[in-house]
């Protein structure tokens, strides 16, 4: 049996999560959780199990040197250099172009944090496995509160190893959120999938005719140059750029969900990240990174790579200090960070 291709896909800004993650710097790069980034969180995973594949990361050509520095002796690893972001679809589209059709590809995102390892390989190989079928398959994750912030998967007939999927469903609000949660009929849709190559390419051409010539277009007029693979960016640039949920997992026939219970989190904000870390929480539910005085304070996540944060009396507060930028914001409002001057203009 083949081996199974992770393909990491680095792409984003982490703009919610400034002002620690900002353009030169983002979040994938950074040690959020742990001592590693998430980054190399992301390609450890599968390391030293040959049963996948040195990494294929796609990134843009801003953070290659980040890259290539934290992939370190990672032999066989590739970076597929894409001229500029289209979203997801394209992204994968250039991996699946550049593997042979018979082999399994498994996309991942470069910055989310999962904390059992092993469940995932688990998850990973029942992807697989399902994926040699011709099923394009999602991870499932397990839901374990009523979360807005995400769109679900509602599962459908049972497969080996899985589930087909019913429907795809975009992020609801909170009522509908709940009853989600309540059926148990319902997993998150973690941006996490498994494909075979040929069978990928084959439904892009299917379902978005345009970007499939496109990015074959690319992929043979790129170049190689040692360990990093840069597609043609004159067809590239003309992809009207879409997400895989959009242009494909949505249109298929043959789509299908693995059940995923690996403490998964996408640390998409402050306040994930602060449910990430809630392990170093003290008795308050307070967290502190770096120097922090906290007064009376409860469920407070404080964050400083300089100067001393002092707080009394607060409760659901982020405070972040990153350089020369200070963020104050609730938990609820850990969401809208990205929508601020400092973030979107940095």
């Amino acid at each position: 049996m083949s081996v199974i291709h992770p393909v990491i896909l680095c792409g984003g800004s982490g703009t919610r999560l400034w002002p620690v993650s900002r353009k030169a710097m983002p979040k994938p790069f950074l040690p959020l959780v742990g001592e590693e980034t998430l980054f190399e969180q992301a390609v450890r995973r599968v390391a030293g199990d040959d049963r996948f594949a040195p990494p294929l990361v796609i990134a843009g050509a801003d953070h290659a040197g980040l890259i290539m520095a934290q992939l370190g002796q990672s032999d066989g690893a590739r970076l597929v250099i894409e001229p500029m972001a289209k979203n997801t679809a394209p992204a994968i589209a250039l991996a699946a172009a550049l593997l042979p059709a018979d082999d399994v590809m498994l996309v991942c995102p470069s910055d989310h944090h999962i904390a059992d390892s092993a469940a995932f390989r688990s998850a990973a190989l029942a992807a697989a496995a399902l994926a040699r079928e011709d099923y394009l398959v999602s991870f499932g994750i397990a839901a374990d509160r009523p979360e807005t912030g995400y769109g679900y998967l509602q599962r459908g007939e049972p497969l080996p190893g899985g589930f087909a999927i019913r429907r795809f469903v975009e992020k609801p609000d909170l009522a509908r959120a709940q009853e989600y949660l309540a059926s148990g009929d319902y997993s998150w849709n973690g941006g996490i999938f498994a494909f075979r190559a040929g069978h990928l390419l084959a439904e892009l051409a299917a379902h978005r005719p345009n970007m499939a010539r496109l990015v074959a277009e690319a992929v043979a007029g790129g170049r190689t140059e040692g360990a990093q693979f840069l597609p043609a960016a004159g067809p590239f640039a003309a992809i009207e750029g879409d997400s895989i949920d959009y242009a494909v997992m949505e249109n298929t026939a043959r789509a299908a969900m693995v059940p995923a219970d690996m403490g998964w989190s996408d640390i998409g904000n402050w306040a994930a990240l602060a449910e990430a870390l809630g392990g170093e929480a003290d008795s308050d539910g307070n967290i502190a990174r770096g120097r922090a005085d906290l007064a009376h304070c409860r469920d407070v996540f404080a964050w400083s790579d300089g100067p001393r944060i002092s707080a009394v009396g607060l409760e659901g507060v982020t405070i972040i200090v990153s350089g020369d930028e200070v963020l104050v914001t609730s938990r609820d409002g850990a969401q809208a960070v990205g929508t601020l001057p400092g973030a979107a203009n940095q």
